[in-house]
Protein backbone atom coordinates (compact mmCIF):
# COMPACT_ATOMS: atom_id res chain seq x y z
CA UNK A 1 0.00 0.00 0.00
CA UNK A 2 2.74 2.16 0.67
CA UNK A 3 4.85 1.80 -2.08
CA UNK A 4 1.26 2.54 -4.38
CA UNK A 5 0.87 5.99 -2.36
CA UNK A 6 4.08 6.67 -3.24
CA UNK A 7 3.63 5.82 -6.66
CA UNK A 8 0.54 7.75 -7.25
CA UNK A 9 2.35 10.72 -5.07
CA UNK A 10 5.14 10.16 -8.05
CA UNK A 11 2.83 10.79 -10.86
CA UNK A 12 0.86 13.44 -9.40
CA UNK A 13 4.44 15.06 -9.18
CA UNK A 14 5.38 14.29 -12.38
CA UNK A 15 1.64 15.46 -14.00
CA UNK A 16 2.14 18.75 -12.11
CA UNK A 17 5.57 19.28 -13.03
CA UNK A 18 4.34 18.42 -16.63
CA UNK A 19 1.61 21.28 -16.19
CA UNK A 20 4.09 23.85 -15.89
CA UNK A 21 6.13 22.94 -18.54
CA UNK A 22 3.76 22.97 -20.77
CA UNK A 23 2.78 26.34 -19.88
CA UNK A 24 6.23 27.72 -20.26
CA UNK A 25 6.57 26.61 -23.52
CA UNK A 26 3.38 27.89 -24.41
CA UNK A 27 3.95 31.44 -23.06
CA UNK A 28 7.68 31.44 -24.69
CA UNK A 29 5.50 30.40 -28.00
CA UNK A 30 3.27 32.98 -27.40
CA UNK A 31 5.94 36.00 -26.51
CA UNK A 32 7.63 34.60 -30.21
CA UNK A 33 4.62 35.09 -32.26
CA UNK A 34 3.38 38.13 -30.97
CA UNK A 35 6.51 39.87 -30.73
CA UNK A 36 6.52 41.22 -27.22
CA UNK A 37 10.10 41.03 -26.36
CA UNK A 38 11.03 43.11 -29.44
CA UNK A 39 8.27 45.97 -29.11
CA UNK A 40 9.68 46.97 -25.69
CA UNK A 41 9.30 47.11 -21.93
CA UNK A 42 6.53 49.39 -22.31
CA UNK A 43 4.53 47.32 -25.13
CA UNK A 44 5.24 44.29 -22.49
CA UNK A 45 3.69 45.77 -19.61
CA UNK A 46 0.78 47.00 -21.33
CA UNK A 47 -0.13 43.80 -22.87
CA UNK A 48 -2.88 42.69 -20.73
CA UNK A 49 -2.90 39.02 -22.35
CA UNK A 50 1.10 38.65 -21.68
CA UNK A 51 0.37 39.39 -18.09
CA UNK A 52 -2.41 36.80 -18.00
CA UNK A 53 -0.08 34.06 -18.89
CA UNK A 54 2.74 35.08 -16.48
CA UNK A 55 0.46 35.50 -13.69
CA UNK A 56 -1.14 32.19 -15.01
CA UNK A 57 2.79 30.21 -15.12
CA UNK A 58 2.93 32.15 -11.56
CA UNK A 59 0.10 30.61 -10.01
CA UNK A 60 1.06 26.95 -11.04
CA UNK A 61 4.27 27.60 -10.05
CA UNK A 62 3.32 28.41 -6.33
CA UNK A 63 0.44 25.31 -6.35
CA UNK A 64 3.39 23.16 -7.05
CA UNK A 65 6.39 24.22 -4.34
CA UNK A 66 4.30 26.48 -2.04
CA UNK A 67 0.80 24.96 -1.78
CA UNK A 68 -2.10 22.97 -3.53
CA UNK A 69 -4.55 25.46 -2.51
CA UNK A 70 -3.38 28.27 -5.65
CA UNK A 71 -4.76 25.58 -7.70
CA UNK A 72 -8.48 26.26 -7.34
CA UNK A 73 -7.38 29.73 -8.66
CA UNK A 74 -6.79 28.43 -12.16
CA UNK A 75 -10.55 28.34 -11.92
CA UNK A 76 -10.71 31.96 -13.19
CA UNK A 77 -9.40 30.99 -16.47
CA UNK A 78 -13.17 29.55 -17.41
CA UNK A 79 -13.70 33.43 -16.68
CA UNK A 80 -11.62 34.91 -19.29
CA UNK A 81 -12.16 32.42 -21.83
CA UNK A 82 -16.01 32.88 -21.58
CA UNK A 83 -17.12 35.91 -22.93
CA UNK A 84 -20.49 36.50 -20.69
CA UNK A 85 -18.40 35.51 -17.76
CA UNK A 86 -16.32 38.22 -18.85
CA UNK A 87 -18.93 40.47 -19.41
CA UNK A 88 -20.28 39.92 -15.38
CA UNK A 89 -16.31 41.54 -14.54
CA UNK A 90 -16.58 44.40 -16.92
CA UNK A 91 -19.84 45.34 -15.76
CA UNK A 92 -18.05 46.76 -12.42
CA UNK A 93 -14.84 47.34 -14.11
CA UNK A 94 -16.02 49.46 -17.07
CA UNK A 95 -18.08 51.94 -15.14
CA UNK A 96 -15.76 51.72 -11.83
CA UNK A 97 -15.73 55.10 -10.96
CA UNK A 98 -19.31 55.74 -10.47
CA UNK A 99 -19.66 52.92 -8.64
CA UNK A 100 -16.37 53.94 -6.51
CA UNK A 101 -18.60 57.19 -5.72
CA UNK A 102 -21.46 56.02 -4.84
CA UNK A 103 -19.67 53.77 -2.11
CA UNK A 104 -18.33 57.04 -1.09
CA UNK A 105 -21.18 58.21 -0.42
CA UNK A 106 -22.83 55.06 1.01
CA UNK A 107 -19.16 55.40 3.59
CA UNK A 108 -20.59 59.24 4.35
CA UNK A 109 -23.30 58.21 4.95
CA UNK A 110 -22.13 55.22 7.24
CA UNK A 111 -20.20 57.79 9.37
CA UNK A 112 -22.49 60.71 10.40
CA UNK A 113 -25.13 57.83 10.86
CA UNK A 114 -22.82 56.22 13.44
CA UNK A 115 -21.88 59.29 15.28
CA UNK A 116 -25.44 60.22 15.96
CA UNK A 117 -25.84 56.23 17.19
CA UNK A 118 -22.63 57.53 19.43
CA UNK A 119 -24.18 60.33 20.85
CA UNK A 120 -27.80 59.70 21.49
CA UNK A 121 -28.59 55.50 21.04
CA UNK A 122 -25.24 54.06 22.38
CA UNK A 123 -27.18 52.20 24.83
CA UNK A 124 -29.20 50.59 21.89
CA UNK A 125 -26.06 48.67 20.14
CA UNK A 126 -26.56 45.66 22.51
CA UNK A 127 -25.75 42.97 20.41
CA UNK A 128 -25.95 38.63 20.30
CA UNK A 129 -23.04 37.05 20.08
CA UNK A 130 -21.88 33.36 20.49
CA UNK A 131 -18.79 32.87 22.17
CA UNK A 132 -16.25 30.12 22.17
CA UNK A 133 -16.74 27.14 24.23
CA UNK A 134 -15.10 27.11 27.10
CA UNK A 135 -11.85 23.91 26.81
CA UNK A 136 -11.31 23.21 30.72
CA UNK A 137 -15.14 22.15 30.84
CA UNK A 138 -14.31 19.52 32.59
CA UNK A 139 -14.89 19.74 36.61
CA UNK A 140 -12.17 18.73 39.00
CA UNK A 141 -12.30 16.01 41.47
CA UNK A 142 -12.35 18.00 44.70
CA UNK A 143 -14.84 20.25 43.07
CA UNK A 144 -17.66 17.65 42.47
CA UNK A 145 -16.57 16.21 46.14
CA UNK A 146 -17.43 19.92 47.57
CA UNK A 147 -20.43 19.75 45.27
CA UNK A 148 -21.71 16.94 46.39
CA UNK A 149 -21.16 17.58 50.37
CA UNK A 150 -22.56 21.35 49.68
CA UNK A 151 -25.59 20.47 48.57
CA UNK A 152 -26.48 16.63 50.06
CA UNK A 153 -29.05 17.15 52.99
CA UNK A 154 -31.37 14.87 54.99
CA UNK A 155 -34.50 14.98 53.73
CA UNK A 156 -36.73 13.14 56.32
CA UNK A 157 -35.39 13.18 59.62
CA UNK A 158 -38.22 11.15 60.82
CA UNK A 159 -37.77 8.18 59.37
CA UNK A 160 -33.70 8.27 59.44
CA UNK A 161 -33.57 7.99 55.50
CA UNK A 162 -30.72 10.00 54.23
CA UNK A 163 -31.05 11.11 50.25
CA UNK A 164 -28.88 13.18 48.56
CA UNK A 165 -30.50 16.29 46.78
CA UNK A 166 -29.08 16.53 43.15
CA UNK A 167 -26.73 18.90 42.41
CA UNK A 168 -28.31 22.53 41.14
CA UNK A 169 -24.74 22.97 39.09
CA UNK A 170 -26.32 20.90 36.19
CA UNK A 171 -29.50 23.12 35.90
CA UNK A 172 -27.25 26.16 36.14
CA UNK A 173 -25.05 25.04 33.41
CA UNK A 174 -28.16 24.10 31.45
CA UNK A 175 -29.79 27.88 31.93
CA UNK A 176 -26.38 29.58 31.35
CA UNK A 177 -25.93 27.50 28.09
CA UNK A 178 -29.95 28.86 26.90
CA UNK A 179 -29.22 32.09 28.00
CA UNK A 180 -27.80 33.73 24.98
CA UNK A 181 -24.82 36.33 25.74
CA UNK A 182 -25.05 40.12 24.67
CA UNK A 183 -22.53 42.43 24.76
CA UNK A 184 -22.24 46.55 24.03
CA UNK A 185 -20.75 46.95 20.64
CA UNK A 186 -20.74 51.19 20.62
CA UNK A 187 -18.80 51.67 23.54
CA UNK A 188 -16.45 53.74 21.08
CA UNK A 189 -16.66 55.54 17.94
CA UNK A 190 -15.07 53.35 15.86
CA UNK A 191 -17.12 50.82 17.61
CA UNK A 192 -20.33 52.11 15.90
CA UNK A 193 -19.06 52.67 12.84
CA UNK A 194 -18.02 49.05 12.54
CA UNK A 195 -21.16 47.89 13.70
CA UNK A 196 -23.31 50.05 11.35
CA UNK A 197 -21.07 49.16 8.36
CA UNK A 198 -21.12 45.64 9.45
CA UNK A 199 -24.59 44.92 10.53
CA UNK A 200 -26.59 47.94 8.80
CA UNK A 201 -25.67 47.15 5.26
CA UNK A 202 -26.46 43.31 5.46
CA UNK A 203 -29.26 43.49 6.66
CA UNK A 204 -32.58 43.67 5.00
CA UNK A 205 -34.19 46.14 6.74
CA UNK A 206 -31.35 48.37 7.65
CA UNK A 207 -29.25 49.06 11.26
CA UNK A 208 -32.74 49.44 13.23
CA UNK A 209 -33.06 45.24 12.83
CA UNK A 210 -29.96 44.61 14.79
CA UNK A 211 -30.14 47.23 17.84
CA UNK A 212 -32.43 46.95 20.80
CA UNK A 213 -36.34 47.10 20.23
CA UNK A 214 -37.21 50.72 22.06
CA UNK A 215 -40.45 50.96 24.05
CA UNK A 216 -42.59 53.40 23.25
CA UNK A 217 -42.33 54.98 26.91
CA UNK A 218 -39.42 55.69 26.05
CA UNK A 219 -38.37 59.94 25.85
CA UNK A 220 -36.05 58.82 22.98
CA UNK A 221 -38.14 56.94 21.09
CA UNK A 222 -39.61 58.93 18.50
CA UNK A 223 -35.80 59.56 17.05
CA UNK A 224 -35.20 56.46 17.42
CA UNK A 225 -37.87 55.58 14.35
CA UNK A 226 -36.80 58.43 12.72
CA UNK A 227 -33.21 57.17 12.99
CA UNK A 228 -33.92 53.91 11.67
CA UNK A 229 -36.25 54.95 8.96
CA UNK A 230 -33.71 57.62 7.67
CA UNK A 231 -31.01 55.14 7.55
CA UNK A 232 -33.20 52.41 5.62
CA UNK A 233 -34.39 55.16 2.55
CA UNK A 234 -31.04 56.93 2.65
CA UNK A 235 -28.43 53.86 2.74
CA UNK A 236 -30.60 50.73 1.70
CA UNK A 237 -33.15 51.73 -0.61
CA UNK A 238 -31.29 55.00 -2.52
CA UNK A 239 -27.65 54.57 -2.09
CA UNK A 240 -27.46 50.31 -2.43
CA UNK A 241 -30.22 50.15 -5.14
CA UNK A 242 -28.02 52.86 -7.07
CA UNK A 243 -24.80 50.91 -7.31
CA UNK A 244 -26.37 47.59 -7.92
CA UNK A 245 -28.31 49.86 -10.99
CA UNK A 246 -25.30 51.21 -12.35
CA UNK A 247 -24.04 47.18 -12.68
CA UNK A 248 -27.40 45.93 -14.20
CA UNK A 249 -27.20 48.61 -17.03
CA UNK A 250 -23.90 48.28 -17.60
CA UNK A 251 -24.75 44.21 -17.83
CA UNK A 252 -27.45 45.36 -20.36
CA UNK A 253 -25.19 47.86 -22.10
CA UNK A 254 -22.62 44.66 -22.68
CA UNK A 255 -25.07 42.42 -23.51
CA UNK A 256 -26.59 44.32 -26.30
CA UNK A 257 -23.40 44.93 -27.77
CA UNK A 258 -22.46 41.45 -27.69
CA UNK A 259 -25.83 40.35 -29.50
CA UNK A 260 -24.94 43.31 -31.73
CA UNK A 261 -21.78 42.19 -33.06
CA UNK A 262 -23.12 38.54 -33.31
CA UNK A 263 -25.78 39.86 -35.80
CA UNK A 264 -22.91 42.32 -37.84
CA UNK A 265 -21.02 38.66 -37.91
CA UNK A 266 -24.34 36.68 -39.13
CA UNK A 267 -25.62 39.45 -41.76
CA UNK A 268 -22.49 41.28 -43.11
CA UNK A 269 -19.49 39.96 -44.84
CA UNK A 270 -16.41 40.50 -43.14
CA UNK A 271 -14.39 41.19 -45.76
CA UNK A 272 -16.13 43.34 -47.89
CA UNK A 273 -18.86 44.79 -45.89
CA UNK A 274 -21.94 43.97 -47.41
CA UNK A 275 -24.84 43.08 -45.77
CA UNK A 276 -27.12 40.03 -46.68
CA UNK A 277 -29.85 41.71 -48.72
CA UNK A 278 -27.82 43.39 -51.32
CA UNK A 279 -27.49 40.00 -52.55
CA UNK A 280 -31.03 39.60 -52.66
CA UNK A 281 -32.68 38.42 -56.33
CA UNK A 282 -28.75 37.77 -57.40
CA UNK A 283 -26.90 34.70 -58.65
CA UNK A 284 -25.06 34.55 -56.10
CA UNK A 285 -26.51 34.03 -52.18
CA UNK A 286 -24.98 35.84 -49.29
CA UNK A 287 -23.81 32.15 -48.01
CA UNK A 288 -21.78 31.38 -50.88
CA UNK A 289 -20.44 34.66 -50.79
CA UNK A 290 -19.05 34.76 -47.65
CA UNK A 291 -17.43 30.86 -48.31
CA UNK A 292 -16.47 30.98 -51.02
CA UNK A 293 -15.78 34.48 -52.60
CA UNK A 294 -14.94 36.32 -49.74
CA UNK A 295 -13.64 33.59 -47.28
CA UNK A 296 -11.95 35.03 -44.11
CA UNK A 297 -9.68 32.09 -43.58
CA UNK A 298 -8.48 32.21 -47.29
CA UNK A 299 -7.72 35.96 -47.12
CA UNK A 300 -5.72 35.05 -43.56
CA UNK A 301 -3.87 32.19 -45.17
CA UNK A 302 -2.88 34.76 -47.93
CA UNK A 303 -1.88 37.09 -45.64
CA UNK A 304 0.36 34.08 -43.54
CA UNK A 305 1.84 33.33 -47.39
CA UNK A 306 3.01 36.63 -47.82
CA UNK A 307 4.77 37.03 -44.30
CA UNK A 308 6.74 34.18 -44.89
CA UNK A 309 7.27 34.00 -48.35
CA UNK A 310 10.82 35.61 -49.45
CA UNK A 311 10.04 38.98 -50.88
CA UNK A 312 12.21 38.16 -54.10
CA UNK A 313 9.73 35.39 -55.30
CA UNK A 314 6.80 37.85 -54.70
CA UNK A 315 4.39 38.29 -57.23
CA UNK A 316 3.04 41.69 -58.33
CA UNK A 317 0.04 41.42 -56.30
CA UNK A 318 2.02 39.67 -53.42
CA UNK A 319 4.25 42.50 -53.56
CA UNK A 320 1.55 44.92 -53.71
CA UNK A 321 -0.43 43.29 -50.59
CA UNK A 322 3.19 43.08 -48.88
CA UNK A 323 3.60 46.42 -48.81
CA UNK A 324 0.03 47.83 -47.51
CA UNK A 325 0.39 44.83 -44.73
CA UNK A 326 3.65 46.84 -43.65
CA UNK A 327 2.14 50.12 -43.64
CA UNK A 328 -1.03 48.61 -41.96
CA UNK A 329 -3.31 49.62 -44.89
CA UNK A 330 -6.25 47.92 -45.79
CA UNK A 331 -7.03 49.17 -48.88
CA UNK A 332 -6.13 46.17 -50.81
CA UNK A 333 -9.46 44.52 -49.38
CA UNK A 334 -12.11 44.39 -52.04
CA UNK A 335 -14.39 47.17 -49.49
CA UNK A 336 -18.32 47.31 -50.15
CA UNK A 337 -17.70 45.12 -53.70
CA UNK A 338 -18.33 41.93 -54.85
CA UNK A 339 -17.03 40.40 -58.16
CA UNK A 340 -20.62 38.64 -58.18
CA UNK A 341 -22.18 41.54 -58.08
CA UNK A 342 -20.50 43.33 -60.52
CA UNK A 343 -21.27 40.78 -63.32
CA UNK A 344 -24.80 40.36 -62.12
CA UNK A 345 -24.78 44.17 -62.28
CA UNK A 346 -23.16 43.67 -66.30
CA UNK A 347 -25.69 41.38 -66.86
CA UNK A 348 -28.50 43.60 -66.04
CA UNK A 349 -27.54 46.28 -67.86
CA UNK A 350 -26.89 44.61 -70.80
CA UNK A 351 -30.49 43.08 -70.31
CA UNK A 352 -31.78 46.61 -69.81
CA UNK A 353 -29.96 47.66 -72.94
CA UNK A 354 -31.69 45.19 -74.73
CA UNK A 355 -35.05 45.62 -73.93
CA UNK A 356 -34.56 49.38 -74.73
CA UNK A 357 -33.31 48.54 -78.44
CA UNK A 358 -36.38 46.37 -78.55
CA UNK A 359 -38.63 48.96 -77.73
CA UNK A 360 -36.77 51.49 -79.91
CA UNK A 361 -37.28 48.92 -82.96
CA UNK A 362 -41.20 48.88 -81.88
CA UNK A 363 -41.05 52.43 -81.92
CA UNK A 364 -39.61 53.15 -84.98
CA UNK A 365 -42.44 50.74 -86.63
CA UNK A 366 -45.11 52.54 -84.86
CA UNK A 367 -43.77 55.86 -86.52
CA UNK A 368 -43.23 54.17 -89.99
CA UNK A 369 -46.50 53.61 -90.16
CA UNK A 370 -47.93 56.82 -89.30
CA UNK A 371 -45.82 58.22 -91.27
CA UNK A 372 -47.50 56.02 -94.17
CA UNK A 373 -50.59 56.53 -93.14
CA UNK A 374 -50.42 60.58 -92.60
CA UNK A 375 -48.95 60.54 -96.23
CA UNK A 376 -51.95 58.62 -97.70
CA UNK A 377 -54.24 60.72 -95.65
CA UNK A 378 -52.76 64.18 -97.36
CA UNK A 379 -53.20 62.42 -100.95
CA UNK A 380 -56.61 61.72 -100.03
CA UNK A 381 -57.43 65.37 -98.94
CA UNK A 382 -55.93 67.08 -101.95
CA UNK A 383 -57.60 65.07 -104.31
CA UNK A 384 -60.94 65.63 -102.79
CA UNK A 385 -60.00 69.42 -103.26
CA UNK A 386 -58.70 69.16 -106.56
CA UNK A 387 -62.68 67.48 -107.13
CA UNK A 388 -64.33 70.20 -105.04
CA UNK A 389 -62.90 73.04 -107.65
CA UNK A 390 -63.87 70.72 -110.65
CA UNK A 391 -67.25 70.75 -109.55
CA UNK A 392 -67.14 75.02 -108.52
CA UNK A 393 -65.97 76.00 -111.97
CA UNK A 394 -68.13 73.61 -113.80
CA UNK A 395 -71.64 74.67 -112.06
CA UNK A 396 -71.18 78.64 -111.27
CA UNK A 397 -68.82 80.43 -113.98
CA UNK A 398 -67.26 83.72 -112.79
CA UNK A 399 -69.35 86.79 -113.05
CA UNK A 400 -67.11 90.10 -113.54
CA UNK A 401 -68.87 92.65 -110.73
CA UNK A 402 -68.86 96.23 -111.62
CA UNK A 403 -69.61 99.12 -108.75
CA UNK A 404 -71.92 101.35 -109.66
CA UNK A 405 -70.60 104.17 -107.57
CA UNK A 406 -66.82 103.75 -109.21
CA UNK A 407 -66.58 106.11 -112.10
CA UNK A 408 -65.77 104.78 -115.24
Amino acid sequence: NSAFRCGLCLSGCSRHYSQVCNKIIFLMSFVGNCGTFTRGYRAMVLDVEFLYHLLYLLICAMGLFVHEFFYSLLLFDLVYREETLLNVIKSVTRNGRSIILTAVLALILVYLFSIVGYLFFKDDFILEVDRLPNETALPEAGESLASEFLYSDVCRVETGENCSSPAPKEELVLAEETEQDKEHTCETLLMCIVTVLSHGLRSGGGVGDVLRKPSKEEPLFAARVIYDLLFFFMVIIIVLNLIFGVIIDTFADLRSEKQKKEEILKTTCFICGLERDKFDNKTVTFEEHIKEEHNMWHYLCFIVLVKVKDSTEYTGPESYVAEMIKERNLDWFPRMRAMSLVSSDSEGEQNELRNLQEKLESTMKLVTNLSGQLSELKDQMTEQRKQKQRLGLLGHPPHVHVNPQQPA
